[in-house]
Protein backbone atom coordinates (compact mmCIF):
# COMPACT_ATOMS: atom_id res chain seq x y z
CA UNK A 1 0.00 0.00 0.00
CA UNK A 2 1.07 4.05 0.14
CA UNK A 3 1.96 4.85 2.99
CA UNK A 4 1.83 8.97 2.81
CA UNK A 5 3.21 11.05 5.89
CA UNK A 6 2.69 14.93 6.51
CA UNK A 7 4.86 17.21 8.33
CA UNK A 8 6.20 20.11 8.75
CA UNK A 9 8.97 22.72 9.26
CA UNK A 10 8.87 26.60 11.22
CA UNK A 11 5.79 26.88 12.66
CA UNK A 12 6.85 28.45 15.59
CA UNK A 13 9.78 31.30 14.17
CA UNK A 14 8.70 34.38 13.24
CA UNK A 15 11.05 34.51 10.18
CA UNK A 16 11.17 32.78 7.27
CA UNK A 17 8.40 30.24 5.68
CA UNK A 18 6.17 28.06 7.33
CA UNK A 19 6.85 24.82 5.12
CA UNK A 20 4.50 21.46 5.06
CA UNK A 21 5.34 18.35 2.49
CA UNK A 22 3.86 14.98 1.65
CA UNK A 23 6.37 12.27 1.25
CA UNK A 24 4.56 8.55 -0.04
CA UNK A 25 6.15 5.68 -0.09
CA UNK A 26 4.95 2.25 -1.13
CA UNK A 27 5.34 -0.45 1.29
CA UNK A 28 4.16 -4.06 2.34
CA UNK A 29 0.88 -4.32 4.29
CA UNK A 30 2.25 -5.58 6.77
CA UNK A 31 5.18 -2.98 7.64
CA UNK A 32 3.21 0.42 7.37
CA UNK A 33 5.77 2.19 8.95
CA UNK A 34 8.40 0.72 6.76
CA UNK A 35 11.41 0.34 8.91
CA UNK A 36 12.28 -3.24 9.17
CA UNK A 37 11.58 -3.27 4.83
CA UNK A 38 14.12 -0.91 4.86
CA UNK A 39 16.65 -1.98 7.48
CA UNK A 40 19.29 -3.23 4.62
CA UNK A 41 19.60 0.25 3.28
CA UNK A 42 17.94 2.72 5.89
CA UNK A 43 19.17 3.22 9.88
CA UNK A 44 18.22 5.98 11.90
CA UNK A 45 20.18 7.73 14.42
CA UNK A 46 20.00 5.27 17.18
CA UNK A 47 21.51 2.78 15.14
CA UNK A 48 24.54 4.49 15.12
CA UNK A 49 26.81 5.33 11.78
CA UNK A 50 27.15 3.19 8.97
CA UNK A 51 27.14 3.36 5.46
CA UNK A 52 23.14 2.92 5.14
CA UNK A 53 21.51 6.39 4.50
CA UNK A 54 20.38 8.32 8.10
CA UNK A 55 15.95 8.78 8.12
CA UNK A 56 14.07 10.02 11.05
CA UNK A 57 12.95 12.69 12.87
CA UNK A 58 14.11 15.91 11.15
CA UNK A 59 14.93 17.43 14.64
CA UNK A 60 17.25 14.35 15.14
CA UNK A 61 18.80 14.11 11.56
CA UNK A 62 19.51 18.32 11.73
CA UNK A 63 20.43 18.49 15.05
CA UNK A 64 24.44 19.40 15.56
CA UNK A 65 27.04 20.24 12.98
CA UNK A 66 26.66 19.49 9.43
CA UNK A 67 23.01 18.91 9.81
CA UNK A 68 21.53 20.14 6.80
CA UNK A 69 24.27 17.84 4.92
CA UNK A 70 22.37 15.04 6.54
CA UNK A 71 19.40 15.94 5.22
CA UNK A 72 20.88 16.50 2.00
CA UNK A 73 22.08 13.04 1.68
CA UNK A 74 19.39 11.19 3.32
CA UNK A 75 16.67 13.13 0.97
CA UNK A 76 18.68 12.27 -2.04
CA UNK A 77 19.59 8.64 -1.46
CA UNK A 78 15.45 7.83 -0.92
CA UNK A 79 13.36 10.35 -2.83
CA UNK A 80 15.98 12.42 -4.83
CA UNK A 81 17.09 15.81 -4.89
CA UNK A 82 17.19 16.75 -8.47
CA UNK A 83 20.52 18.62 -9.48
CA UNK A 84 19.29 22.02 -10.94
CA UNK A 85 17.73 25.64 -9.79
CA UNK A 86 15.98 25.33 -6.97
CA UNK A 87 13.16 26.87 -8.83
CA UNK A 88 12.91 24.37 -11.35
CA UNK A 89 12.34 21.58 -8.35
CA UNK A 90 9.39 23.59 -6.80
CA UNK A 91 7.88 24.50 -9.52
CA UNK A 92 7.41 20.42 -9.90
CA UNK A 93 6.57 19.86 -6.11
CA UNK A 94 4.95 22.49 -4.89
CA UNK A 95 0.91 23.32 -4.48
CA UNK A 96 -0.45 25.60 -6.91
CA UNK A 97 0.28 29.29 -6.17
CA UNK A 98 3.16 28.83 -3.88
CA UNK A 99 6.08 29.52 -5.90
CA UNK A 100 4.39 32.97 -7.44
CA UNK A 101 3.89 34.12 -3.79
CA UNK A 102 7.66 33.51 -3.45
CA UNK A 103 8.43 35.19 -6.40
CA UNK A 104 7.47 38.25 -4.81
CA UNK A 105 9.97 37.85 -1.82
CA UNK A 106 12.75 39.71 -2.16
CA UNK A 107 15.61 37.29 -0.85
CA UNK A 108 14.16 34.16 -2.70
CA UNK A 109 16.63 33.31 -5.89
CA UNK A 110 14.85 30.47 -7.76
CA UNK A 111 18.24 29.90 -9.82
CA UNK A 112 20.13 28.89 -6.28
CA UNK A 113 21.79 25.62 -7.30
CA UNK A 114 20.43 22.71 -5.33
CA UNK A 115 22.14 19.73 -3.80
CA UNK A 116 23.57 22.34 -1.90
CA UNK A 117 26.46 20.09 -1.06
CA UNK A 118 29.38 18.87 -3.95
CA UNK A 119 29.27 14.93 -2.39
CA UNK A 120 27.71 12.51 -4.19
CA UNK A 121 25.30 10.51 -2.61
CA UNK A 122 24.01 6.74 -3.22
CA UNK A 123 21.09 6.75 -5.40
CA UNK A 124 18.70 4.18 -3.28
CA UNK A 125 15.96 3.73 -5.71
CA UNK A 126 16.86 0.80 -7.95
CA UNK A 127 17.75 -0.94 -4.44
CA UNK A 128 14.45 0.04 -2.91
CA UNK A 129 12.57 -0.98 -6.18
CA UNK A 130 13.92 -4.26 -5.84
CA UNK A 131 12.06 -4.89 -2.45
CA UNK A 132 9.10 -3.54 -4.79
CA UNK A 133 9.57 -0.58 -2.69
CA UNK A 134 8.91 2.97 -4.06
CA UNK A 135 9.45 6.33 -2.60
CA UNK A 136 8.34 9.91 -3.67
CA UNK A 137 7.18 13.70 -3.35
CA UNK A 138 3.60 14.25 -3.28
CA UNK A 139 3.73 17.97 -2.93
CA UNK A 140 5.14 20.65 -0.26
CA UNK A 141 3.84 24.12 0.65
CA UNK A 142 6.09 27.51 1.56
CA UNK A 143 4.06 30.05 3.27
CA UNK A 144 5.85 33.46 3.84
CA UNK A 145 5.48 36.14 5.91
CA UNK A 146 2.45 38.11 3.67
CA UNK A 147 0.26 35.45 3.02
CA UNK A 148 0.87 34.06 6.63
CA UNK A 149 -0.17 37.23 7.97
CA UNK A 150 -3.01 37.26 5.95
CA UNK A 151 -4.52 34.47 6.83
CA UNK A 152 -4.15 34.89 10.68
CA UNK A 153 -5.50 38.34 10.55
CA UNK A 154 -8.62 36.58 8.64
CA UNK A 155 -9.28 33.62 10.55
CA UNK A 156 -7.95 34.88 13.97
CA UNK A 157 -5.99 31.92 14.15
CA UNK A 158 -1.96 30.65 13.47
CA UNK A 159 -3.34 27.32 13.38
CA UNK A 160 -5.54 28.08 10.03
CA UNK A 161 -2.16 28.32 8.21
CA UNK A 162 -1.26 24.95 9.26
CA UNK A 163 -4.61 23.40 8.68
CA UNK A 164 -5.35 25.12 5.14
CA UNK A 165 -1.64 23.38 4.09
CA UNK A 166 -2.39 19.74 4.87
CA UNK A 167 -5.84 20.74 3.28
CA UNK A 168 -3.81 20.99 0.19
CA UNK A 169 -1.32 18.40 0.72
CA UNK A 170 -4.17 16.08 1.07
CA UNK A 171 -5.57 16.81 -2.49
CA UNK A 172 -2.87 16.60 -3.72
CA UNK A 173 -2.66 12.94 -2.02
CA UNK A 174 -6.19 12.32 -3.91
CA UNK A 175 -4.56 13.23 -7.37
CA UNK A 176 -1.30 11.73 -7.02
CA UNK A 177 -1.75 8.15 -5.90
CA UNK A 178 -3.41 5.85 -8.67
CA UNK A 179 -7.22 5.10 -8.06
CA UNK A 180 -7.46 1.72 -6.58
CA UNK A 181 -4.38 1.08 -4.65
CA UNK A 182 -4.50 1.17 -0.93
CA UNK A 183 -3.87 4.46 1.02
CA UNK A 184 -2.52 5.04 4.29
CA UNK A 185 -2.47 9.19 5.07
CA UNK A 186 0.01 9.53 8.50
CA UNK A 187 0.35 13.22 10.07
CA UNK A 188 1.48 14.75 13.03
CA UNK A 189 -0.82 16.29 15.25
CA UNK A 190 -1.40 19.90 14.37
CA UNK A 191 -0.97 21.46 18.10
CA UNK A 192 -3.04 19.74 20.56
CA UNK A 193 -5.70 19.38 17.61
CA UNK A 194 -8.30 16.19 17.72
CA UNK A 195 -11.27 16.71 15.75
CA UNK A 196 -9.93 16.58 11.86
CA UNK A 197 -13.22 15.58 10.00
CA UNK A 198 -14.11 19.25 9.15
CA UNK A 199 -10.41 19.12 7.61
CA UNK A 200 -10.75 15.91 5.78
CA UNK A 201 -13.86 16.75 4.23
CA UNK A 202 -12.88 20.18 2.92
CA UNK A 203 -9.49 17.88 1.33
CA UNK A 204 -12.24 15.19 0.03
CA UNK A 205 -14.89 17.12 -1.03
CA UNK A 206 -16.44 14.14 -2.77
CA UNK A 207 -16.15 11.56 -0.52
CA UNK A 208 -17.65 10.38 3.12
CA UNK A 209 -15.39 10.75 5.76
CA UNK A 210 -15.84 8.64 8.77
CA UNK A 211 -14.21 8.79 12.28
CA UNK A 212 -13.14 6.03 13.91
CA UNK A 213 -11.35 6.93 16.97
CA UNK A 214 -10.89 10.88 18.31
CA UNK A 215 -8.43 11.54 21.00
CA UNK A 216 -5.55 13.10 22.51
CA UNK A 217 -3.37 9.99 21.41
CA UNK A 218 -4.62 8.71 17.75
CA UNK A 219 -7.30 10.33 15.61
CA UNK A 220 -8.02 7.69 13.06
CA UNK A 221 -10.80 7.99 10.31
CA UNK A 222 -11.77 6.55 6.87
CA UNK A 223 -12.67 8.29 3.85
CA UNK A 224 -14.54 6.78 1.26
CA UNK A 225 -15.60 7.18 -2.57
CA UNK A 226 -15.63 5.56 -6.18
CA UNK A 227 -14.17 2.16 -4.57
CA UNK A 228 -11.54 4.09 -2.95
CA UNK A 229 -10.59 4.09 0.67
CA UNK A 230 -8.20 6.63 2.38
CA UNK A 231 -7.08 5.56 5.93
CA UNK A 232 -6.39 8.81 7.93
CA UNK A 233 -4.09 8.56 11.17
CA UNK A 234 -3.22 11.73 12.71
CA UNK A 235 -0.52 11.07 15.93
CA UNK A 236 1.78 13.27 18.36
CA UNK A 237 5.47 12.57 17.58
CA UNK A 238 4.50 10.51 14.33
CA UNK A 239 7.27 11.90 12.73
CA UNK A 240 9.48 9.49 14.37
CA UNK A 241 7.40 6.49 13.62
CA UNK A 242 7.36 5.42 10.53
CA UNK A 243 10.05 5.66 6.88
CA UNK A 244 7.25 8.38 4.82
CA UNK A 245 6.77 10.88 7.79
CA UNK A 246 10.09 11.07 8.76
CA UNK A 247 11.05 11.40 4.96
CA UNK A 248 8.25 14.90 4.97
CA UNK A 249 9.52 15.69 8.06
CA UNK A 250 12.88 16.14 6.64
CA UNK A 251 11.47 17.41 3.02
CA UNK A 252 9.93 19.79 4.76
CA UNK A 253 12.86 21.13 7.15
CA UNK A 254 15.60 20.60 4.71
CA UNK A 255 13.55 23.55 2.15
CA UNK A 256 13.56 25.85 5.19
CA UNK A 257 17.24 25.47 6.15
CA UNK A 258 17.70 26.21 2.30
CA UNK A 259 15.45 29.45 1.74
CA UNK A 260 16.76 30.57 5.07
CA UNK A 261 19.98 30.11 3.76
CA UNK A 262 19.38 32.52 0.65
CA UNK A 263 17.24 34.83 3.80
CA UNK A 264 20.33 35.33 5.16
CA UNK A 265 22.29 36.26 2.41
CA UNK A 266 20.00 38.28 1.15
CA UNK A 267 20.21 40.79 4.26
CA UNK A 268 23.67 40.05 4.79
CA UNK A 269 24.40 41.99 1.66
CA UNK A 270 22.57 45.34 3.26
CA UNK A 271 23.46 44.81 6.84
CA UNK A 272 27.26 44.53 7.85
CA UNK A 273 28.45 42.11 10.13
CA UNK A 274 24.85 40.39 10.46
CA UNK A 275 24.71 37.68 12.55
CA UNK A 276 22.63 34.94 10.73
CA UNK A 277 19.76 33.92 12.66
CA UNK A 278 17.29 30.58 12.48
CA UNK A 279 14.12 32.82 12.70
CA UNK A 280 13.18 31.52 16.06
CA UNK A 281 11.55 34.07 18.40
CA UNK A 282 14.19 35.49 20.82
CA UNK A 283 17.22 35.71 17.64
CA UNK A 284 14.53 36.45 15.23
CA UNK A 285 13.98 39.91 17.64
CA UNK A 286 17.34 40.64 17.58
CA UNK A 287 17.78 40.19 13.94
CA UNK A 288 14.27 42.11 12.43
CA UNK A 289 15.65 44.67 14.78
CA UNK A 290 19.52 44.87 12.98
CA UNK A 291 17.38 45.16 9.54
CA UNK A 292 14.86 47.34 10.03
CA UNK A 293 16.80 50.64 8.39
CA UNK A 294 17.47 48.52 5.49
CA UNK A 295 13.94 47.35 5.44
CA UNK A 296 13.35 51.25 5.17
CA UNK A 297 15.63 52.14 2.33
CA UNK A 298 14.45 49.09 0.16
CA UNK A 299 11.18 49.93 1.07
CA UNK A 300 9.83 46.50 2.76
CA UNK A 301 7.33 46.63 5.09
CA UNK A 302 7.07 44.96 8.28
CA UNK A 303 4.58 42.81 7.57
CA UNK A 304 6.46 41.27 4.28
CA UNK A 305 9.22 40.04 7.00
CA UNK A 306 7.96 39.55 10.52
CA UNK A 307 5.22 36.42 11.23
CA UNK A 308 2.78 38.09 13.66
CA UNK A 309 2.39 34.88 15.46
Amino acid sequence: MWVVGIDEAGYGPNLGPLVQAAVAVRLPDGDPAGWTTLRPHVRRCADGTDKRALIDDSKKVHSGANGVARLERGLTSVVGVPTGPLGDWLGKIALPGITGELAGESWYDPADAVPLGSESCPDLRPALSELRVEARVVATSLICAPLFNKVVAGSGSKGTVLTAGVCGLLGAVARSVPVGEPVLVQIDQLGGRRFYGPLLQAAFPDCWVTAEAEGADESRYRVEADGREVRVVVRPRADGEGVSVALASMLAKYLREVCMRQFNRFWARHVPDLKPTAGYPTDARRFFEAIRPAMAKLGIAEEAVWRVR
